[in-house]
């Protein structure tokens, strides 16, 4: 009965996960965008942080890990081998690490359940606090780190020692005798069906998390996301566009952007400009990964935007348990992928990578 009611279920349950968990309004949008960066920017303290970034200083930035309990409805599950590669990886190489909101799954989950789970997580996530180099900001998903009375004693008891979550983040980067301002937050500010929605909440826990776990779907699908998600993106974008020596780092839609366009924007653009040129072997490569993908449609709904300031970590927690996220380092910005092969392991990808100096006004 579960893998009949899968096949014919699972593509409309998750179109409509895509169109009623997510409802932005831009003014709603830009300004609680425009109240978190003043706030911080005049009055770092319990919402926010700014930090210099040194030209030595390397990071990444992943969010929306979503970890749960791993029963049948757990996103995170076919990440998890993926993530704990990832994050080995950048702690051997002494990055900074920013976990960028929804990294714990509790809307479904109680959060004890959700601590006893994903305890080797947990554990190497402290190895960044140890060395000074871990910044933790809270979502919709992971609210409770923010304003629960036991968040930080739940806090120490898991990572060993007090750490203090925020809401923004902003880096100071020195770029050719400039300061470019990196504002990180989650990316739910304004959305009225994320930002604090008790009703929102309600309808997770009790009526979509059952359900989920028991058809055993993951609606962190590239196909439907690529496409249902642009309007979130595009608010917080045109948002970006209208501030001077700063660019916007998000999470929350669960969709890659790099440089104001979505990965698959950009694909469609690297297609156009092959198919021009008359190279088969960039044209053949690039239609196999939008096949792979099981993305409809020849043509991208946008290709072009007059600033390049906006950029999405996408998640980790895709259905193929591929995880994405964003690294700074050596004055460059990278949008970047893992993936996991069974044969020889986790494997790192670059997808896009741009200096930081391009971020910069051109006046």
């Amino acid at each position: 009965m579960r893998v009949f009611l899968q096949k014919l279920l699972s593509e409309r349950v998750i179109k409509l996960a895509n169109k009623y968990t997510s409802r932005p309004d831009q003014k709603h949008v830009h300004k609680a965008l425009t109240a978190l960066y003043t706030h911080i920017s005049k009055a770092q303290g319990r919402q926010g942080l700014l930090l210099d970034f040194h030209a030595s200083s390397r990071l990444i930035i992943f969010s929306d890990q979503h970890k749960g309990n791993r029963n049948s409805g757990d996103d995170f599950a076919l990440s998890e081998k993926n993530y704990l590669a990832a994050l080995q990886y950048y702690n051997d190489e002494e990055f900074l690490f920013c976990s960028l909101g929804d990294s714990e799954e509790f809307w479904k989950y109680p959060v004890l359940s959700v601590l006893k789970h994903n305890k080797a997580t947990f554990a190497l996530e402290a190895k960044f606090l140890k060395r000074n180099a871990f910044f933790k900001i809270f979502g919709n998903h992971d609210l409770y780190w923010d304003n629960d009375p036991l968040a930080a004693y739940q806090l120490e008891r898991v990572y060993g020692e007090k750490l203090k979550v925020y809401e923004g983040i902003i880096l100071r980067i020195p770029v050719e005798n400039k300061t470019l301002s990196v504002f990180l937050t989650h990316g739910h500010q304004g959305d009225l069906q994320s930002d604090g929605n008790w009703f929102s909440k309600w309808f997770v826990s009790n009526v979509w998390a059952p359900f989920q776990a028991y058809l055993r779907i993951n609606p962190n699908t590239p196909a439907f996301d690529n496409q249902l998600k642009s309007t979130h993106n595009e608010m917080m974008y045109n948002w970006t566009a209208l501030q001077t020596g700063m660019a916007l780092i998000t999470g929350h839609t669960h969709q890659p952007v790099f440089n104001s366009l979505t990965h698959l924007e950009r694909t469609y653009i690297r297609l156009e400009e092959a198919r021009k040129n008359g190279n088969t072997e960039v044209i053949q490569k690039l239609e196999a990964e939008l096949i792979a993908g099981k993305i409809s449609g020849d043509t991208s709904p946008r290709l072009a935007y007059s600033k390049n300031t906006y950029f999405n970590t996408g998640c980790c927690c895709f259905n193929d348990g591929d995880i994405t996220g964003i690294e700074i380092e050596n004055g460059t910005i990278r949008l970047i992928k893992w993936k996991f092969i069974p044969e020889s392991g986790a494997k790192r990808i670059v997808l896009e990578e741009s200096p930081l100096t391009s971020l910069l006004d051109s006046n």
